[in-house]
């Protein structure tokens, strides 16, 4: 149970205390009431003693009472009747509320911290007023009136006579039998005569004369002089006085002025309690009412009848509560106000004398009077002690069980008989706290009414001898909580009386708190819930509850379990306060542990409580748990929660004077902004994002001559969480924003959002001006969305999202003026499609989503990473910029996929979308050797019809098969001054300006890469406008282009001059060409198809052989004779072929003084076409590739090839024309050394597909000797020389020929010997075919060394085999 204020030893004595009755003239009354006092009110507050009391028992020993608290009441007080008593309780527990600022009790349960009430102020309080009103029973003295206080005012007339009067009237009502009730201890009651001075208006004199002539009358200890009023009402009205009485006349005070209100609409289930409570005066008495508790009690209550001269003495027991119902609307009467501290003193003194001087005596001598009775009626011993020493020890009566024992409990016994005479002392010995005694009494008196089967009396012995035998000082005796269980289910099965029941269920719980046995306690609590009283079921299992939370091992999901128990029966009672409280604690346990079912219902439960007690967001807050998270709930159910939830957002709404609600936070939302020339459906790549910025800073630093301004920021077009949110990003006034948002839907049914939009404010700034002036105050479209005229915000009609589905909004803003736009968040209307009955509308209702984005988190500074701080995102807020011109751009027949080498054709259109020009335009890429616009030198158009053939990607001439055609072209024309590979191209425009709304077409060449695979190439535009802006100085627009490349040829070329002949005659022949000859020498190249029928391709022709160098180029092809269609090469898959070419030294005359600085190309088509390897695209490529080195080694420097090619394959026929560029090797020697170095020479191989082939194979085997006359002089004229000679099939695949016969030697040759080998080959087709393989190892003879030094040469010896 929860802590009380009060232990529970105090808790039971004030719960049964003596009794006194109170009778006053009407003179009397009326001197209090200056007070707004009655007089048993005037004493509330001074009825608890303050020092101690002492009798003696039977015994003479002396007993000490101590803090003893009396009990005065008006003699005809009538207490309500028992609906009128249920709605007082029921108001009494309802305003009394935990304030605000209570101390909490926090409990560590496991993972559990539960934050509970410490204490529960509304259960003492139903407890207190429960018990202070049981009525007088006739089984017990208890409650019965001990004394009765006769009062007279000192300003009667005449005060013995009215004494008289008074002392009459109380006998007639005790005496007579016309009235069975008020109730009386004893015949011989206590009169205690009380003469009342005014001090402000009576005679002082004459009050103490009437006082000397009472104590002469009535004894000293039978009478009082209480002096009051000793101030007038108005005098020293400011001054402020205590008031003790409100905390007795205002225990239920009220924390919240609106919980009474709140409580009177509540739906009472059980109390059907009214609207609102009377109004009624302090002064006015109820004397309709009776007391709800009393046994039997008939219809005409046998109470005295209310005259006038009596009505001051009706004073209602339950008064406090009626008053704190009437005060809480109003401001509370003072009272006291004409009394001082100095009157408080009096009206203390005056109890004190009253109980110890009257009361105490009164007592002990009827306590001796009753010990005398029973001990001469037992014929025992003089002492009871003695006597229930003997009683008890032997002749016990067995006991019967409830069950074996006839419903007797409407025995009644006669007022003398010794049964009720022996519950009479024991009651008198336990108001006087002679527990010892009194447990004697009560086990004695027990035995006897168990005989006589006299169960109500039986149940009331034995629940008082269990709380006697508890309250003994030193606990001689262990509690007999059994004695409480008989008693509880003796007054509940036997005598059906739940009131009785329910008294003895609070004392022994509170006993069995007390001695730490929770678990028993709540046992006993849950026991005596049931179904006729929802409020005391609430109360009990509230405080089973928390005997569970308190036992050593906390029981948690029983305290839950109960406390949810115990707010369904709170709610049944109307309080619904209680019940949201008792909801809301079982919350903590049953929330986040995976009980769902448990939690919805709980959430639901707090949604309409919450709603019903005013609380708006509490309830919208309880239907969000529910609809977010996820639910385990049918649809059926869901439908029903949303439904209430829309309701409860209706209601609200109805009385809000706000358009727009609040958030109505249902979904998790996400954003993204962009411009619409950028895709939202692209995710951000964090590792790309470097890329684009170094291709807009490459452009940057052309524009600007080389260097990057301080001032430069990359451009952001589309934003997220992964990018750099730190600046306000930039837009353009007429280009509309757009913000996607994410909804995700968590329930199983479909969510309908209409009239959805973005909230927004703006403020308009002129960025004309040079300070940026504010050009108006901002505006937003929270109240109104009629402004389209400065932001045109787009409007989504409908909106649906189905169960569990996450979709995608996207809402547009076009900003009409410039300045600074925040976006806010997002408005909508949620409903569910159903007709509301009531009105007969949809059931929707308007919700409003905030975007708050969170920056990232700061983790610089030392301070920033020690604390949690968040920098700014500022992806909503951007700053609309005045008019720039706006790209886009189209590609034409782009290729998806290309060969290794492949130049295809296509088209790039440019559009200016925007108002104003554009300029400036020009293109980065990472790849800039893919592709090429061409050069304003080149001849774009194709010459002849035939290029058609050639998807018009090379420029062609008809031309038969030939000597070498020789162009010289400057690197300049090319744009390509240096010898970097230039990143940025310029895109020409006419007249440098691309005017608004115009478009331009221009070709593209695009060229394979060289390795396979997927290539991902990025383009980067760079535009700006023609009237500079300070916010934004240019624009770019980004592309990513995705190429497959395929397997096409691999190609090896090889130079070397010829040695054939003897050197010295080879410088002899040398010196006499001089300057005519210029030298020559053969290149050979190597050309493998390495397509495995790839993208439809099956062969390759070749069809051109170029080169271009500024030394050396291409003079005539070594073929054989034979038809021309046989001079070109035809290559399988995975075939080889070997081409030769003469090659020459450039003439300088060709190019005159500046030849020395062109590039020459030379031609050798092998069909009747030459394609002009000297314009575009071929040209454009081989520089954008970057220029050669310079030469090194006495002249040989480096250059290029290029073969032409056509591809054969199954695409229709569809020929397309690649280039493929290769290294040139040149193999020299030098002494005796052998030097491979690059020759500033390069190759362009045009190969041709075609499907068939024209090739006549011979089924002979020819052999040919052939004389190899290269010649090896080696300088060693007195040594001996091992040679070895190979030529294995395993170190060299030859392609269609191979060796025949030995193929390896051992030569030993002397000085100066020539030794000559004769050699077979075999050859297998038609080609050119290199026979110079065979390897030459040597060594001294002389020496020991194991290992040859390899002596072979790279000069090929090549031989021409022709089909038959």
């Amino acid at each position: 149970m929860a802590q009380c204020v009060q232990s529970v030893q105090e808790f039971i004595q004030d719960s049964f205390v003596p009794m006194v009755a109170v009778l006053c003239s009407e003179d009397a009354e009326r001197v209090t009431r200056k007070n707004s006092l009655s007089f048993p009110e005037l004493l509330r507050p001074f009825c608890r003693l303050t020092s101690e009391g002492h009798l003696r028992d039977p015994n003479n020993q002396v007993v000490v009472v101590k803090g003893l608290r009396i009990s005065v009441t008006g003699i005809n007080t009538r207490p309500p009747q028992t609906p009128e008593m249920h709605r007082l309780l029921s108001q009494a527990v309802s305003v009394c509320q935990p304030p605000e600022g209570s101390p909490a009790n926090v409990i560590t349960a496991g993972d559990y911290d539960l934050n509970i009430s410490a204490t529960t102020p509304w259960f003492e309080t139903y407890r207190e007023n429960f018990l202070q009103s049981m009525p007088a029973s006739e089984h017990e003295f208890l409650n019965h009136y001990l004394a009765c206080m006769l009062v007279v005012s000192s300003c009667e007339a005449v005060p013995t006579e009215q004494f008289l009067k008074l002392s009459q009237e109380q006998h007639r009502i005790q005496h007579s039998g016309e009235y069975t009730h008020p109730k009386w201890f004893i015949p011989n009651t206590l009169k205690y005569y009380v003469l009342l001075h005014d001090i402000s208006e009576g005679d002082e004199q004459r009050a103490d004369s009437v006082y000397e002539d009472m104590k002469q009358r009535y004894g000293t200890q039978g009478c009082y002089l209480l002096k009051i009023n000793s101030r007038s009402g108005s005098t020293g009205a400011d001054e402020q006085m205590p008031d003790p009485w409100s905390q007795y006349l205002h225990k239920t005070s009220i924390h919240n002025p609106e919980l009474y209100e709140e409580s009177a609409v509540s739906n009472a289930v059980e109390n059907n309690i009214g609207a609102e409570e009377d109004g009624l005066d302090p002064s006015i008495r109820d004397d309709n009412e009776t007391h709800p508790l009393q046994l039997d009690q008939p219809t005409d209550a046998g109470y005295p009848s209310n005259n006038a001269s009596q009505s001051v003495n009706n004073v209602d027991m339950t008064r406090p509560q009626k008053q704190a119902s009437v005060t809480s609307h109003t401001t509370p009467t003072p009272r006291g106000t004409c009394l001082t501290l100095n009157d408080h003193d009096h009206i203390r003194q005056f109890i004190q004398e009253f109980t110890f001087r009257g009361l105490l005596p009164h007592i002990e001598k009827n306590i001796r009077q009753l010990n005398d009775q029973l001990v001469s009626r037992k014929g025992l011993s003089r002492s009871l002690f003695s006597a229930t020493k003997k009683l008890f020890g032997g002749g016990k009566v067995p006991e019967k069980s409830i069950a074996e024992l006839k419903n007797t409990a409407g025995l009644l016994y006669p007022s003398e008989a010794p049964e009720l005479q022996i519950r009479k002392m024991a009651d008198l010995c336990f108001l006087v706290q002679h527990y010892e005694l009194a447990y004697n009494c009560y086990h004695t008196a027990k035995k006897d009414f168990l005989s006589d089967q006299a169960m109500l009396y039986a149940a009331g012995a034995l629940e008082m001898a269990a709380v006697a035998a508890f309250l003994q000082s030193g606990a001689p005796r262990p509690y007999p909580a059994h004695y409480m269980d008989t008693a509880i289910q003796t007054y509940r099965d036997v005598c059906k009386n739940m009131l009785l029941a329910e008294r003895c269920c609070l004392l022994s719980a509170e006993i069995l708190k007390s001695q730490t046995k929770y678990s028993d306690a709540a046992t006993l609590l849950i026991k005596m819930t049931s179904e006729d009283s929802d409020l005391r079921s609430a109360l009990l299992l509230e405080q089973a509850a928390h005997c569970f939370i308190n036992m050593r091992g906390p029981m948690v999901r029983k305290f839950a379990f109960h406390m949810i128990l115990a707010g369904h029966r709170f709610s049944k009672a109307g309080q619904k306060r209680h019940a949201l409280r008792c909801y809301c604690q079982a919350l903590q346990v049953y929330k986040g542990k995976g009980w769902a079912l448990a939690e919805d219902h709980i959430n639901f439960t707090i949604g309409r409580q919450s709603f019903t007690l005013r609380q708006p967001d509490n309830a919208v807050a309880a239907f969000r748990h529910i609809l977010i998270n996820d639910s385990k709930q049918s649809a059926v159910q869901q439908t029903a929660f949303l439904r209430e939830y829309l309701y409860v957002y209706k209601v609200r709404n109805t009385h809000s004077t706000s358009c727009i609600m609040e958030a109505l936070t249902l979904f998790s939302t996400g954003e993204k902004q962009a411009a619409t020339h950028v895709s939202l459906d692209q995710e951000f790549d964090r590792d790309l994002s470097p890329l684009w910025r170094e291709l807009e800073e490459r452009v940057v630093a052309v524009v600007n001559r080389g260097a990057v301004p301080i001032t430069f920021q990359p451009s952001q077009c589309c934003l997220n969480s992964q990018t750099d949110n730190l600046r306000y990003p930039l837009a353009v006034v007429e280009e509309p924003i757009i913000v996607e948002v994410v909804f995700r839907n968590p329930l199983k049914i479909p969510l309908a959002l209409s009239a959805l939009c973005l909230l927004w404010k703006f403020t308009p700034k002129d960025f004309s001006d040079p300070q940026g002036n504010t050009a108006g105050e901002t505006i937003t479209n929270e109240k109104t969305m009629a402004l389209n005229d400065i932001i045109d915000t787009q409007v989504i009609p409908e909106f649906t999202i189905s169960p569990e589905e996450t979709k995608v909004a996207r809402l547009k803003l076009l900003p009409h003026k410039t300045g600074e736009l925040h976006v806010l968040g997002v408005v909508y209307n949620l409903g569910t499609g159903e007709v509301d009955n009531s009105e007969g509308d949809l059931m929707c209702v308007r919700g409003q989503q905030n975007l708050e984005i969170q920056g990232p988190r700061l983790n610089m500074t030392k301070e920033e990473k020690t604390s949690v701080t968040y920098g700014p995102d500022h992806r909503l807020d951007p700053i609309i910029t005045p008019l720039m011109p706006l790209l886009e751009v189209f590609f034409i027949n782009f290729p998806t996929g290309l060969l290794c080498g492949e130049i295809r054709k296509a088209w790039v259109e440019f559009v200016n979308v925007s108002a104003v020009p554009l300029t400036g335009l020009r293109v980065a890429s990472t790849h800039p050797e893919f592709f090429t616009f061409g050069s304003a030198a080149s001849d774009l158009t194709p010459v002849t019809p035939t290029a058609a053939e050639h998807c018009s990607a090379y420029k062609t001439v008809a031309m038969p098969p030939s000597v070498e055609i020789v162009s010289l072209v400057s690197p300049a024309a090319f744009g390509v001054t240096s010898g970097d590979r230039p990143v940025v191209a310029e895109i020409p425009l006419s007249q440098g300006v691309l005017g608004p709304g115009e478009a331009l077409q221009i070709p593209l060449w695009l060229r394979g890469p060289d390795r396979e695979g997927v290539h991902e190439i990025n383009f980067l535009f760079y535009y700006e406008s023609t009237e500079k802006t300070a916010k934004l100085s240019h624009r770019v627009l980004r592309h990513t282009a995705f190429i497959c490349a395929s397997r096409s040829l691999s190609v090896r070329a090889t130079a070397s001059r010829s040695n054939t002949l003897h050197s010295r005659e080879r410088e002899t022949e040398e010196r006499q060409e001089g300057e005519e000859k210029n030298g020559s020498m053969l290149v050979f190249v190597d050309v493998e198809n390495i397509n495995t029928s790839e993208a439809g391709v099956r062969e390759f022709h070749i069809v051109q052989v170029s080169s271009s160098s500024r030394q050396w180029r291409l003079h005539k092809c070594i073929n054989p004779v034979g038809d021309k269609e046989n001079r070109r090469a035809i290559l399988a898959s995975r075939e080889r072929g070997k081409l030769c070419f003469k090659a020459t030294r450039c003439r300088t005359e060709e190019g005159g003084a500046s030849s020395s600085q062109k590039y020459t190309f030379a031609d050798l088509n092998l069909g009747n076409e030459q394609i002009v390897s000297s314009t575009t695209p071929c040209a454009d490529f081989f520089f954008r590739r970057g220029l050669p080195s310079e030469p090194r080694r006495g002249g040989v420097s480096t250059g290029g090839a290029s073969q032409i090619w056509r591809q054969s394959g199954t695409d229709d026929g569809v020929t397309n024309i690649v280039k493929k560029c290769s290294e040139v090797e040149k193999l020299y020697t030098v002494g005796t050394e052998s030097i491979q170095t690059p020759l500033n020479f390069s190759l362009f191989v045009i190969f041709k597909k075609n499907v068939l082939l024209n090739l006549q194979q011979s089924n002979t085997l020819d052999s040919v000797k052939i004389h190899f006359s290269e010649l090896i002089h080696h300088r060693l004229p007195s040594h001996t020389l091992v040679v070895y000679l190979c030529s294995p099939e395993s170190l060299e695949v030859h392609g269609s020929f191979s060796w025949l016969g030995q193929t390896q030697y051992k030569l030993q040759l002397q000085a100066q010997e020539v030794y000559r080998l004769s050699l077979k080959a075999c050859f297998f087709q038609a080609g050119v075919y290199n026979l110079g393989t065979p390897r030459v190892f040597a060594k001294l003879a002389q020496t020991s060394a194991m290992c040859e030094t390899s002596q072979q040469s790279a000069m090929p010896a090549l031989i021409i085999i022709n089909s038959v």
